[in-house]
């Protein structure tokens, strides 16, 4: 899969992409990721790429055309104009990285991992011209309900838990089905259709007991029906405990 990120500061990437599972995933040709430079596509001696907004208001925003012109060079063509828009190719998708978009969820970056490449516009000062999230990405996406500096940070995360989805990413791939947000009944229950997630069971390790604490009896018994029933059990609980907006509404049948 590619990934191609636009941004200001190309350098930010240098880290959060050099490590883990994203650094071998590519290493193994799995996954391949670009950076762009967005002031490349900057007709001024000064490289500008942000302008005061009409209307009025506090701080500036990002330009259409750079960033129009550099999604179309990493396309091959044009995406037209009002009067002939040219959708991007199948297996793409063009992402706003924005505070005002639609919340990136594990659905989401599992719908992703489906594509063939995710071409990333990175944010930055108070917005982005409205018209390259209407009439250029073809998702406006953000990472939580809470403002940051730029988008940057949230692309690093959208290729980070994409990325650990592709096959073969992840050594032990059984490990990506049972993780926090998995859906409670996968093989039935379709992604996307409505809440009815978990977050992950408790995890225990050695020693057993540690400062009077112990390990639950009966993750050691060897019982492994009972473990699973424990472990569900646990999960449920803990969901309704911190994310209880992940259960299912009343009139949904019960998980317990």
């Amino acid at each position: 899969m590619r990934f191609d990120l636009i941004s200001i500061f190309p350098e930010f990437f240098a880290g959060p992409l050099d490590h883990g599972i994203v650094r071998r995933a590519q290493q193994a040709g799995i996954a391949e990721i670009h950076v762009q430079d967005l002031r490349e596509f900057t007709k001024d001696r000064h490289r500008t790429v942000d302008d005061r907004p009409f209307g009025g208001g506090e701080g500036m925003i990002l330009k259409p055309e750079p960033l129009f012109e550099a999604v179309e060079s990493l396309l091959g063509h044009t995406v037209g104009d009002s009067e002939n828009v040219v959708a991007p190719e199948d297996g793409t998708a063009i992402l706003l990285m924005s505070a005002a978009g639609r919340l990136f969820t594990q659905d989401t970056a599992e719908r992703y991992a489906a594509l063939e490449r995710l071409i990333v516009i990175c944010g930055r000062y108070e917005g982005v011209d409205e018209r390259v999230a209407e009439h250029l990405a073809t998702e406006e996406v953000s990472v939580g309900d809470y403002v940051l500096s730029g988008g940057e940070l949230p692309a690093a995360i959208v290729v980070d838990a994409v990325t650990r989805l592709l096959p073969g990413a992840v050594g032990n791939e059984a490990s990506t089905l049972n993780e926090s947000f998995q859906h409670y009944e996968h093989s039935v229950r379709k992604i996307g259709e409505g809440p009815g997630a978990l977050l992950d069971f408790p995890h225990y390790t050695r020693p057993a007991e540690f400062r009077g604490w112990k390990v639950p009896e009966v993750l050691i018994g060897g019982n492994h029906a009972e473990v699973a029933k424990w472990r569900r059990q646990k999960a449920i609980e803990k969901t309704r405990r911190n994310r209880p907006d992940l259960l299912p509404k009343p009139e949904e049948p019960p998980i317990g």
